[in-house]
């Protein structure tokens, strides 16, 4: 499309983590300077991600209420 100042992007790039015990209290594991280009890197612990899904505190999916709407998957 023929937008002018397309090429020019104003953002931040995030890592977020769940709001439980575990993490940073805030959300967020690494964050990069606003308006600047970089790469955001930061070590997850994946298995206390798998943990914290079966017996964290924050458990949104567990929670549901499926009297109220279902899931279904689409193929």
């Amino acid at each position: 499309p023929k937008v002018n100042n397309m090429d020019i992007q104003f953002a931040q790039a995030a890592i977020f983590t769940p709001s439980d015990f575990a993490f940073p209290t805030n959300g967020i594991k690494a964050e990069a300077t606003p308006n600047t280009e970089m790469t955001v890197i930061a070590d997850v612990d994946m298995e206390l991600l798998r943990e914290l899904h079966e017996v964290g505190s924050v458990r949104n999916l567990k929670d549901r209420r499926t009297d109220l709407y279902r899931l279904t998957l689409r193929k």
